[in-house]
């Protein structure tokens, strides 16, 4: 009796601890269009077309720290309706329903079209905390429709600075590095998320690895998951479009990148924000081919 009830209580204090304990949940796997892609009916999107249930949002995560009752969305998607009701229905609506932060990588749409929802034409939010680097900052004070969501206090920008360190929470902590890309309106970051228990990279928009001033290997020794830019996956993928127009590292470069490291570091990885035309994410042999190589292909919904 003392053995089974020493076990029961040795369980629930664990599941205890394991519910105070941060981490991060993926709520959007695509690029910046989604899947299925406007005006794509073509057979990489037709599925996605009939079957609902085959659909991605855009690329986005949700930062959690069960102790403190709170949460951060890693960017503003065209999705972030449906993405925000999506986490309530994954978390039970244990959290507020709007996060308590917003994290921005850079002003493509993907990535920051969603903060119009905040606006008083729909949500009409008071100050929620959008943290942004120097020139986004600057690009949504600037320019409408974004600079009423300032002027009317819908939301309140923190600027950061590349890699000096945000604290969210006593279990949560981020910091921004900037990454080359196709800066038109903003500088683009990746961020590094540390939490008590694991940390993370996330670097969902770059030009080339070749191109960044860090070496991306020795930046995914450094944490336990990388969500890793994997919009294409070879370069005969466009048919339409100049790939050197929307440069970024192929899966097939990345993993060949990574071919001699340890497959513990392979096994970090985390392919995320794929273009519609990227087979990786709705064909599964080709996605097995890539888990066959100790990598990961990420997985709307999982929580890490």
């Amino acid at each position: 009796m003392r053995l089974i009830t020493l076990f029961i209580f040795v369980t629930s204090f664990c599941f205890a601890q394991t519910d105070t304990l941060p981490y991060v949940q993926v709520l959007g796997l695509a690029q910046d269009g989604g899947y299925p892609h406007f005006g794509c009916e073509k057979t990489c999107c037709k599925m996605a077309w009939k079957d609902t249930s085959k659909r991605k949002f855009v690329v986005a995560l949700a930062i959690v720290d069960p102790r403190s009752k709170k949460w951060w969305l890693m960017e503003a998607t065209p999705d972030i309706k449906a993405q925000i009701e999506y986490f309530k229905e994954l978390s039970g609506g244990k959290f507020n329903y709007l996060p308590d932060g917003i994290f921005i990588t850079h002003a493509h749409i993907g990535h920051y079209a969603g903060l119009i929802n905040l606006g008083r034409e729909v949500m009409n939010t008071n100050n929620i905390p959008v943290y942004v680097m120097p020139k986004m900052k600057s690009f949504i004070e600037t320019n409408g429709p974004w600079s009423q969501l300032v002027k009317l206090n819908n939301i309140k920008l923190i600027e950061l600075k590349e890699d000096l360190p945000v604290k969210l929470s006593d279990q949560i902590v981020i910091s921004s590095m900037l990454v080359p890309h196709r800066d038109e309106f903003s500088e683009t970051v990746g961020f590094r998320i540390a939490t008590s228990v694991k940390s993370y990279l996330f670097i969902p928009d770059i030009d080339k690895w070749e191109k960044w001033k860090r070496a991306i290997i020795k930046e995914v020794d450094k944490v336990d998951i990388a969500f890793l830019d994997a919009t294409f996956n070879d370069i005969n993928e466009l048919k339409n479009r100049k790939m050197s127009e929307v440069p970024h590292p192929f899966i097939e470069e990345t993993m060949e990148l990574f071919k001699t490291t340890s497959d513990k570091t392979k096994a970090k990885i985390h392919f995320i924000h794929f273009n519609h035309t990227n087979a990786v994410m709705w064909d599964k042999s080709i996605k097995t081919e890539v888990e066959q190589k100790m990598f990961n292909v990420s997985v709307q919904g999982a929580v890490y």
